[in-house]
């Protein structure tokens, strides 16, 4: 089995950067979700309510971020030196600090509603789920916990089905994974669950399935939301926990990944 593919989302819900390695941080692969946008009560915004986000491509610079859209101009961000401020990502509040009236400006208009962005400038912050993760864990802006990998075949299962059925296939990026595993059957990834891998020399935890949303239903390209994959998800991949696809890794140590390194289950 081989990493065949690897991205990181600097902004939450927006546009993804492909790229061919990564370092491994205990919170996530560097540079992952660190910045977020909110609305006015300071609330999480994702593609989930406004998928127009996915219009929005940043791309981390040594300063800050660059933000770039079509029929905008782009607009550099440096790191956000302001004092902090509370936001509140799904269920919980987190300090994190202003981006400032000139990128909420630039990101409200490109959406269509007014919203701000905010950087996690501290990501040590927010721990994984007790239940899930040991006291010590931690997450950044991520939904739960710090790396997502999807399996090449697994996907192939899914468009056959959708196939039997009439549908278009799905590129993996609908899943928006941080790494993609090659050379493995599908659904292997249903074994790791409670293990451990490692990607090259970093090692990982593999504490459970991801239940997928319906942001899996949205074009990533075209912003066009439709039915799939969740309906055929629904018919194949129904557990008690959700419709799953993909699976969660927690990195037990710091380290570079990249595009050809094998992995292995410890």
């Amino acid at each position: 089995m081989r990493l065949s593919y690897l991205a990181t989302y600097p902004i939450k819900s927006c546009y993804r950067v492909e790229v061919d390695t990564a370092e491994v941080e205990p919170w996530g692969l560097a540079g992952d979700r660190r910045w977020i946008v909110v609305d006015e009560a300071a609330k999480l915004v994702t593609q989930r309510q406004c998928p127009s986000m996915g219009r929005i491509r940043p791309r981390y610079t040594e300063l800050g971020l660059v933000l770039e859209a079509a029929g905008a101009e782009p607009l550099e961000v440096p790191y956000p030196v302001a004092a902090l401020g509370n936001i509140k990502h799904f269920h919980e509040w987190i300090a994190a600090t202003s981006a400032g009236e000139v990128a909420d400006h630039w990101i409200s208009q490109v959406i269509g509603r007014p919203v701000r962005l905010f950087h996690l400038d501290d990501p040590t912050r927010r721990a994984v789920h007790p239940e899930y993760g040991t006291a010590e864990d931690r997450v950044s802006f991520a939904d739960g916990f710090p790396v997502l990998l999807a399996n090449e075949a697994s996907l192939q299962a899914v468009n056959d089905w959708l196939a039997e059925d009439g549908e278009e296939p799905v590129e993996m990026t609908r899943f928006r994974p941080n790494a993609v595993v090659s050379g493995a059957p599908a659904w292997a990834e249903d074994e790791w669950i409670g293990r451990r891998i490692a990607i090259g020399d970093v090692p990982f935890r593999v504490p459970k399935h991801c239940d997928r949303c319906v942001l899996t239903t949205i074009d990533p390209e075209t912003g066009e939301k439709g039915r799939q994959p969740l309906r055929v998800l629904a018919k194949h991949r129904r557990f008690p926990s959700g419709l799953l696809f993909a699976v969660n890794l927690i990195p037990d140590a710091r380290g570079k990944i990249a595009i050809g390194d094998e992995i292995t289950v410890l």
